[in-house]
């Protein structure tokens, strides 16, 4: 009689993925959240093949009008869609919070490791050069960039980046420092293991859920600052669509249509919010103490 059982390595994976699973279902903000970014990405991809109206076409007869069969949600000043201009401007939000975040993620978690393994002056000079990045606000940046190189997606995206990467960096620091004073950190270093060996083996995969929840976070604050700046002039262009322009161009016709500035308004609110939920329901489900709280 063949009495053999699965190993338990074959069968705690799928477990653990399923009991994962079953919690985040079970998690109200992270449902909530994910729903609410799932629309938003839906929203983005959608605009790639399908609008109701191009985002582009001008048609004066038609400004100003207020929600109907033919346009959805109205008309703006020029007489374009503004269902379709929603939809073509979730592609700015998104493409600005993907490479914003990852230029900080990737800038700020290679110095926040550097300065948790190198430590002393290595440590130091870190530190005090993100603190002398945190005085310099995004929008500050953008304007000081705007200044030399022009108005512009490209200029939003790199301040905003750069503004991060100190953020991403302190954060990444402290999460390692905690990992270095590990018991299996001391015994990998008894064994001989390198510090580079140690942060890529050891502390880099037990760093990498707080990165992940802080990135979620900070992808929906991009977009705020990507609307912040698009108001102000200084993101994206005419004639690509934007949300915070669409506020900007609404704010002078708040009395003839009211509804032009709640429909973007509206956009960013959620989008931010869906962002947010889904980073607290990230940071509930990946950390273990919180895991077995629930």
């Amino acid at each position: 009689m063949n009495t053999s059982t699965p190993t338990l390595a074959a069968t705690a994976a799928p477990r653990t993925t399923v009991t994962f699973w079953q919690r985040a279902l079970r998690h109200r903000s992270f449902v909530i959240g994910g729903v609410l970014t799932l629309l938003l990405l839906l929203a983005a991809l959608l605009s790639f093949v399908w609008t109701p109206w191009s985002p582009y076409e001008m048609n004066m007869a038609v400004k100003l009008q207020g929600p109907s069969a033919q346009h959805w949600l109205g008309t703006d000043a020029y007489g374009r869609d503004v269902a379709s201009l929603l939809l073509v401007g979730a592609r700015a939000s998104i493409l600005v919070g993907i490479i914003a975040v990852g230029i900080g993620l990737i800038g700020g978690t290679a110095l926040g490791l550097l300065a948790a393994a190198r430590r002393g002056w290595t440590e130091e000079i870190v530190m005090r050069l993100t603190d002398f990045s945190l005085a310099f606000p995004a929008i500050l940046l953008a304007i000081m960039m705007t200044a030399v190189f022009g108005p512009g997606m490209v200029n939003a995206i790199i301040a905003i980046g750069i503004n991060y990467i100190p953020i991403f960096a302190r954060v990444t620091r402290a999460a390692a420092n905690a990992v270095w004073a590990r018991e299996y950190v001391a015994a990998a270093r008894a064994c001989g293991r390198g510090p580079w060996a140690i942060t890529f083996g050891h502390v880099l995969p037990n760093v990498s859920t707080v990165l992940l929840v802080q990135a979620t976070i900070y992808f929906a604050i991009a977009i705020l600052a990507e609307a912040a700046l698009s108001y102000l002039g200084l993101g994206t262009q005419p004639p690509q669509p934007s949300w915070g322009r669409m506020l900007s161009e609404a704010q002078t016709l708040m009395f003839q249509q009211p509804l032009l500035a709640v429909w973007p308004g509206l956009a960013i609110a959620f989008a931010v919010l869906g962002l947010n939920l889904m980073g607290d329901g990230l940071r509930d489900l990946l950390d273990p103490r919180l895991a077995r709280a629930r």
